[in-house]
């Protein structure tokens, strides 16, 4: 059987923020995907997670890609553009660019381009209707651009109507919980050929309460506002979460 080693790169989507372990280290999709792939083998898979939350859609690409494609993967999944959403004057075609510019270089390297498009947080976020905007049209225009090519594995979340309920995301509404991070790795793995635990699709675990108004904005939407009139970022001073190859194991 060929050996799988599997770089996730991205943002705070990737690192798993909002699916938390008890020790409050971030789990999320790309460790779930990791370990279903390892268990649906049968025998263990290399990972790697360089994604630091925060990162727009470039400095992923400038800073990730290269050391991500030096460790050799068989497979490289990239997603972006969830905090250039947040921002005036993003342009969607400039995202684009950034994918279009991570499947060439996996095509370079021959490796597999595992494109994502993270879930849809509009509905519990103000300015929703803007972001669900500006999601569709970065989603029509990543597919648009690459869609026709045969060598990408899609695993699209931004259409999955499921996946805006709120019983799939965390307090902040603007990270998935367990629920969700285990919905995205189903799709994830399903779009690689590699059949999913069946309740990762739902997972009846029971979501974290979430605020009243007046308090989510006072607990999540003020931090927010502060770091941008600052010009700060959550991942400022975070290193990439897994830099290297780790051994993952099956389970049962």
């Amino acid at each position: 059987m060929t050996d799988v080693r599997f770089v996730a790169i991205g943002d705070s989507f990737t690192e798993g923020v909002g699916d938390e372990r008890p020790d409050g280290t971030p789990r999320g999709w790309a460790d779930l995907a990791a370990e279903g792939w390892a268990s649906a083998r049968g025998e263990a898979i290399s990972y790697a997670n360089l994604a630091i939350r925060g990162r727009l859609a470039w400095p992923v690409v400038e800073e990730q890609l290269e050391p991500a494609l030096a460790l050799g993967p068989t497979h490289l999944s990239f997603n972006g553009g969830g905090n250039d959403m947040l921002r005036p004057g993003t342009s969607p075609e400039r995202i684009v660019d950034a994918f279009v510019k991570v499947v060439r270089r996996c095509r370079e390297e021959g490796v597999v381009p595992v494109l994502l498009s993270g879930a849809d947080p509009s509905a519990g976020l103000p300015m929703g209707r803007m972001i669900r905007r500006r999601g569709d049209d970065l989603s029509a225009a990543v597919t648009a651009r690459l869609r026709g090519d045969a060598d990408i594995v899609w695993a699209l979340n931004w259409p999955d109507p499921l996946l805006r309920d709120p019983a799939f995301w965390s307090p902040d509404r603007l990270h998935m919980n367990a629920r969700g991070h285990h919905r995205v790795a189903a799709r994830v793995l399903d779009a690689l050929g590699v059949e999913p635990p069946e309740e990762w699709w739902s997972l009846s675990e029971p979501a974290a309460a979430h605020l009243g108004t007046r308090d989510y904005y006072r607990a999540h939407v003020a931090p927010w506002v502060r770091r941008r009139l600052t010009g700060r970022s959550s991942g400022d001073g975070r290193r990439p979460k897994i830099a290297d190859w780790a051994r993952v194991d099956p389970t049962p």
